[in-house]
């Protein structure tokens, strides 16, 4: 796969929000961040617009989006917030510059979209990563964040992360994709569907029914992406709800 460029003090960093709003007041401690870390940070013009639940209409999104892909100065995108309407944005975005300029895509969430269709389409790595909402004063684990620096800068060798009892103990090797389940599931059966054959499949998602968790993963197994996969990476599956067809399982044992 193409990796874009690794960044380095004094680059320029684009902001943009391609789902939902954001608020100025909720972006300002990650700016100071980036300025910390010597980066400089280019907004997208409508990106503090609202419309209905999303950062302005489809165009206005695309258009700022569209704007860092082309701009040569901007080494990377990093998406505000995730939320819902990444999908709608995706065919209208011209990524002819950006096969002659590769930057790195950064975000999470309903980013998924963005990913998937960059890593399928172009053959280009992306960040599946903490986003600048995320920040908040006073939060206390930021391990995060200290990940995605390392990564931007090209300096994350590798991760340890506590095991837990469903672990499937092995060695596999791959193409890491995924990203948020609900985001995968419904790109299921189009031209962004996700290709698991011989690749690491990793997923993560927060708010959802355990059973449609279930559902979920039931659609993946039936439809082979299980199988076809050499490993899979459970993250975050937080804050479930229950309803009342309740599965007495965690979301992990439901995975």
């Amino acid at each position: 796969m193409i990796t874009p460029p690794w960044l380095k003090k004094g680059d320029t960093v684009g902001l943009v929000a391609p789902a939902s709003y954001v608020k100025a007041e909720e972006l300002e401690q990650f700016l100071a961040i980036l300025d910390s870390w010597g980066l400089n940070a280019v907004l997208g013009k409508n990106l503090y617009r609202r419309k209905n639940s999303f950062a302005g209409n489809d165009e206005q999104r695309a258009s700022d989006f569209q704007q860092m892909l082309d701009d040569p100065a901007v080494k990377a995108v990093l998406c505000a917030r995730g939320g819902y309407g990444s999908i709608r944005i995706a065919d209208k975005l011209d990524f002819s510059r950006f096969k002659e300029n590769p930057k790195w895509i950064i975000g999470c969430s309903d980013v998924t979209v963005l990913h998937t269709m960059i890593q399928k389409m172009l053959n280009t790595e992306s960040l599946h990563a903490i986003m600048p909402r995320h920040i908040k004063s006073g939060k206390k684990d930021l391990s995060s964040l200290e990940s995605l620096k390392k990564a931007i800068f090209g300096k994350l060798n590798g991760y340890t992360v506590k095991p837990v009892r469903q672990n499937r103990m092995g060695e596999a090797s791959g193409t890491l994709v995924g990203g948020n389940l609900s985001v995968l599931y419904s790109m299921r059966g189009t031209k962004f569907d996700i290709d698991t054959a011989g690749k690491i499949l990793f997923i993560e998602d927060i708010g959802e029914y355990l059973y449609h968790i279930d559902r979920m993963i039931m659609n993946l197994k039936i439809s082979g992406k299980l199988k076809d996969c050499s490993g899979r990476i459970v993250g975050g599956i937080s804050v479930m709800k229950i309803s009342f067809s309740v599965l007495r399982k965690t979301a992990n044992e439901v995975i």
